[in-house]
């Protein structure tokens, strides 16, 4: 059959690249390691980028989480030794300035493109130094983003036998505060041990976001919670960090069995407590199971 065109009206803006919706940094204290988080439109892009760019020495690892491609990242600069088909881009260079983290990507032919203007045009990109791209040209492209912080809110505890449902009220405050200052990147429900005081299900939530304003978020959460909340019990805290892992002991020992107000205590120095009440217990042990789905969801006896 003809390829007849005459029925088309619309034109390509620019046919041979894809901005990304979003790219977010976080970065730790010391600047030593970054995790650079891409929002996609296009899945198959997406799934070709992560499988080579896993491959760069500066890639700790590369995940997907929902619409996004998560890649922890040693900051420094290396030689990829790029070659076609088995490692045709990646990563070459992170680093970590002041208020800013810096990506440099390489890439051949169309892993070109995806380095070079795909990226720089994202939303979230500062500014960037892009390549030529196209046909079977080595090209690649810098990209600076905001530094920003990870803050995890873990919340339990919000409804009653009669109304309301935990995870429902904390993705939609979440949605309502995320603004160009701080990003909704996950939303992770937490299966804890099954003790007498819970509503049914004894499930917690941990949202996460990636914020240049990690006070101003964590106030305006907290007033919608306690605007919303149906429960005198509600538990509220923040992880402001790179990584929340020395909760991690007392979360899997949430998910276990019952754990005593000392065990909480012991580990509050790690959180930011916003709201006291006896569902802190589990929103302190939700937190270090943002993003590890399978873990948060499966439920623990006391003998697993």
């Amino acid at each position: 059959m003809a390829n007849d065109r005459m029925g088309v009206s619309e034109d390509l803006v620019d046919p041979y690249v894809i901005s990304y919706p979003g790219i977010v940094a976080v970065a730790d204290a010391g600047g030593d390691r970054a995790e650079v988080v891409e929002f996609y439109e296009c899945i198959g892009g997406a799934q070709w980028v992560r499988r080579h760019y896993a491959q760069s020495p500066l890639v700790e690892s590369a995940r997907t989480v929902g619409p996004t491609t998560r890649y922890l990242l040693r900051t420094g600069a290396v030689d990829l030794g790029l070659e076609g088909s088995k490692f045709p881009a990646g990563i070459a260079g992170a680093s970590v300035e002041g208020d800013e983290v810096s990506v440099t990507y390489l890439g051949m032919g169309g892993g070109g493109v995806g380095a070079s203007a795909c990226r720089a045009r994202g939303r979230g990109v500062i500014r960037a130094e892009c390549d030529e791209s196209g046909g079977g040209k080595l090209a690649g492209s810098t990209v600076w983003l905001p530094r920003r912080e990870r803050v995890v809110i873990g919340v339990d505890d919000t409804d009653t036998p009669e109304a309301g449902a935990t995870w429902t009220l904390v993705h939609n405050i979440a949605r309502q505060i995320a603004d160009e200052a701080s990003v909704y990147l996950s939303h992770t429900i937490v299966q804890l041990f099954p003790v007498p005081e819970r509503t049914k299900n004894c499930v917690a939530c941990a949202v996460e976001f990636a914020s240049t304003d990690p006070d101003g978020l964590i106030e305006r959460f907290a007033a919608l919670l306690k605007r919303y909340t149906l429960s005198d019990q509600t538990g509220m805290a923040a992880f402001v960090g790179f990584d929340p892992s020395p909760l991690r002991e007392y979360g899997e020992a949430v998910k276990r069995g019952k754990v005593s107000r000392a065990d909480l205590e012991a580990v509050l120095p790690h959180v930011r407590v916003v709201m006291d009440g006896n569902g802190l217990i589990g929103a302190v042990g939700a937190i270090p199971f943002y993003t590890d789905f399978e873990e948060a969801l499966a439920l623990w006896t006391g003998s697993d």
